[in-house]
């Protein structure tokens, strides 16, 4: 499996986290890439002691959100990150989503504008120019990474839009140096994707093959199919109540979605997740998932490798954490 990359959220203990990531790294995984989405853990703390406990994996935010850390905070963090891990940093970048930006007092609007706005600054930070810049969301005025001691030369950090909407996928393609595609998705869903990703890279004189497509895909693996199958809808049923874009672009029914939220809470606890599984159909889990026996997971991933993903990015909803990198497995 070529390019496979490991995604982490915050089900394991983060000191396990270490381990899991050295272990991806000693079989040929690409990289690890960090969840930063709930009010639970953030993203930066752990990418930083991935890079530090390793030597050639590259360490990704999939995603940070374009709305609470300034422009320049934004850029000094991922300088630092990339002094720690020289050419392994990954900058996942998405414009966050409702109701948690708002209940947190942040409103998300012109999203498009906003996120562009995000890219072209921290680009330009990153490659450490002097930069004056009069937007509707930034304003800066003469700032740049004055780093003294250290590597002044421009770092090399891609930057990756983690896009849902249609215009967001469009921006990506023309922008950014690739997209994080999401997860909770059918293979076929990434048809659209690739369309509206070229119909971007042409505006900016660029291929679809110039655009990076890691994605995110829940997996569940375990030499017993039933299992792995059940750990799945412990994952999604959270998912479905708790991010309507997800919801939305699973193509799940409103009725199902309504019903899991009835019973989850905010934020929703074990017993509640446990209650609603049963509401989460095999059908599916075989269709958004890659989940069930080794090679039941690894046909699974092959369907989004061929529908335009580069990268599989393991999202472990099981508990074999070795079993799935083994299964993945470069080496």
């Amino acid at each position: 499996m070529k390019r496979a990359a490991l995604y982490l959220q915050d089900s394991h203990d983060l000191r396990d986290g270490l381990s899991c990531v050295r272990y991806a790294e000693s079989q040929g995984f690409e990289a690890v890439w960090q969840a930063e989405s709930r009010l639970v853990r953030d993203a930066i703390v752990p990418m930083a002691a991935y890079a530090a406990v390793t030597e050639r994996i590259k360490v990704g935010s999939a995603v940070i959100n374009n709305w609470t850390r300034n422009i320049g905070l934004l850029a000094s963090t991922f300088l630092t990150l990339d002094d720690l891990a020289p050419n392994r940093i990954l900058c996942g970048i998405g414009a966050w989503w409702d109701p948690l930006a708002k209940n947190v007092g942040i409103e998300r609007k012109k999203p498009l504008t906003a996120m562009r706005e995000t890219v072209t600054v921290l680009r330009r930070l990153l490659n450490m120019e002097r930069v004056t810049f009069e937007g509707e969301f930034i304003r800066v005025n003469g700032i740049e990474l004055d780093v003294v001691h250290g590597r002044r030369e421009p770092r090399h950090v891609p930057i990756m839009i983690g896009a849902t909407g249609d215009m967001m996928m469009e921006l990506a393609g023309e922008i950014a140096d690739g997209v994080v595609l999401n997860y909770c998705v059918p293979p076929e869903h990434n048809d659209h994707a690739m369309e509206l990703l070229e119909k971007g890279a042409r505006k900016a004189g660029r291929t679809l093959d110039e655009i990076d497509r890691p994605q995110l895909i829940v997996c569940s693996v375990d030499e017993d199919h039933e299992k792995a199958i059940e750990a799945s809808k412990m994952l999604l049923c959270q998912y479905l109540a708790q991010q309507p874009h997800i919801a939305k672009a699973s193509g799940v029914s409103d009725e199902v979605v309504h019903e899991i939220q009835s019973i989850l809470g905010w934020p929703a606890t074990k017993e509640q997740i446990e209650r609603a599984r049963h509401l989460v159909p095999d059908e599916l889990v075989y269709r958004i998932t890659a989940s069930g026996t080794p090679e039941e997971a690894k046909a699974k991933v092959q369907e989004y490798i061929r529908r335009g993903c580069t990268s599989p990015i393991l999202y472990p909803a099981g508990s074999n954490m070795k079993l799935l990198i083994d299964t993945f497995a470069e080496v």
